[in-house]
């Protein structure tokens, strides 16, 4: 009977390794950095600046829209792919809105140095960079914006900050939520970035926007319906035809925002 023993043992000792890889090499899963070479020119406008934010053991790059005359802050955190060359693309319509725009990169994206290794670390540096750029708009509207990734990290921002708008962009109500949809056979709680919206996003006070994209299959919009039945004063926003990476290309979205940014 050891033959079948070992036929017993065999698969187990490879799950057991899957799960031990999943569990030391999550961050190639979760997180897809486009690094940048550090004499990288981005052609955003004469009105973006560049900015740097020191953080233990790394540099934080970030790019800021900076208006003569602005209504308030937007402090926008992007999703888990690329870097600030392609998500800081529509500077236009934050003009139009009258907004600035501050839009960090995380570790290891585009110019930012390090790399991410734990949640704990990626909120510290959100904070950082908000505490950075967030005193030189005393008085003025505030609008904490996350997209995808961003969302749950601009959930327990605004928790703490209770901005006049929180924008949240297909959002997931956590990534364990999400990880159990695509990955029925590996524990949730191997996962080391819940990133939890649910359980925050009811202690923020303010409006909050939740958009979705009906066609969304990597999130599905059912979160964005769970956080909205958690909220006090939500909005959600479902745009049928988008799907998760053009969402921001349908007017029916473009106008949604504006229409938010417009009411503060």
């Amino acid at each position: 009977m050891k033959w079948l023993a070992w036929l017993l043992l065999v698969p187990l000792l490879g799950y057991a390794g899957l799960l031990a890889a999943l569990w030391w090499g999550q961050e190639r899963l979760l997180f897809l950095p486009e690094p940048l070479p550090a004499d990288h020119r981005f052609n955003a406008g004469p009105d973006v600046h560049e900015v740097w934010i020191d953080v233990p053991g790394a540099r934080l790059h970030a790019l800021h829209l900076k208006l003569p005359a602005p209504k308030g802050l937007v402090f926008y955190l992007h999703g888990n792919a690329g870097n600030l060359d392609g998500w800081f693309a529509n500077a236009d319509f934050w003009r139009q809105a009258g907004f600035d725009l501050f839009m960090p990169d995380y570790r290891g994206y585009g110019k930012s140095t390090g790399r991410i290794d734990s949640q704990a670390q990626l909120e510290a540096d959100v904070r950082a960079a908000f505490a950075q750029v967030a005193p030189a708009y005393a008085g003025k509207r505030l609008v904490l914006f996350g997209r995808s990734l961003g969302t749950g990290l601009t959930t327990t921002l605004a928790v703490e900050q209770q901005p006049d708008l929180t924008v949240l962009v297909s959002p997931y109500t956590s990534l364990r939520a999400l990880a159990a949809q695509h990955y029925r056979f590996v524990p949730t709680g191997l996962l080391r970035y819940p990133l939890a919206s649910d359980e925050f996003i009811a202690r923020i006070r303010g409006p909050v926007l939740l958009a979705h994209g009906g066609r969304d299959t990597l999130i599905p919009p059912l979160h964005s319906q769970r956080l909205a039945s958690l909220v006090a004063r939500p909005r959600l926003l479902l745009v049928p035809e988008a799907g998760h990476n053009d969402i921001h290309a349908f007017p029916a979205y473009l106008q949604g925002l504006r229409a938010a940014l417009d009411a503060l």
